[in-house]
């Protein structure tokens, strides 16, 4: 079955780079020894926002790898890499915080398993719409945009984070890059 269906094992094979690189980044700007070009890609704190980039930036990249191989052959790929691509952060936020006030506290093991549940929905969200029938052409045309507008936002809030829970670091009480 999944010689006969590309997309499907491009889209498992997308979960595991996802999860991987975006391990890789939680930890980069650490590793980096603070390095402040890779803030913008990489957690620079603690916060559930920059946790979100964990997912953005790898879900990203692996779409235009996607793109590279069947993005003009697959129906509906703008839309659908984007509806997936934003479904990683808006699952672990909705997950975090439900599992947060249920337990009262953050566990590791959970943040991690919502991590990885929230890229399986994304990338199998997408999955089903690039084998869906065409959509109406402006929703492939708004896309790109959709997701610029995501890029920057996780940009502009790593350096001037607004000074809500969801930006503030777990463990420091700071706000982005600088505190």
């Amino acid at each position: 079955m999944a010689a006969k269906n590309p997309f499907l094992v491009w889209e498992l094979a997308g979960i595991v780079f996802i999860v991987v690189l975006g391990s890789v980044l939680h930890f980069a700007f650490e590793w980096s020894g603070r390095w402040t070009p890779i803030a913008p890609i990489a957690a620079v704190n603690e916060s559930v926002w920059e946790h979100l980039k964990s997912g953005f930036w790898p879900a990203l990249a692996y779409a235009v790898l996607e793109y590279s191989r069947f993005g003009k052959s697959a129906n509906n790929f703008f839309f659908a890499k984007t509806l997936g691509i934003y479904l990683i952060p808006i699952t672990i936020v909705v997950l975090y915080y439900s599992c947060t006030a249920i337990l009262g506290h953050g566990l590791l093991i959970v943040d991690i398993a919502i991590f990885v549940v929230a890229v399986i929905v994304g990338q199998l969200v997408s999955y089903k719409l690039l084998i869906a029938s065409p959509l109406q052409e402006r929703l492939t045309r708004f896309a790109p945009i959709a997701l610029a507008v995501l890029g920057i936002l996780f940009v502009l809030f790593t350096f001037y984070p607004p000074q809500l829970p969801l930006f503030r670091d777990s463990v420091t009480g700071i706000y982005g890059i600088a505190g």
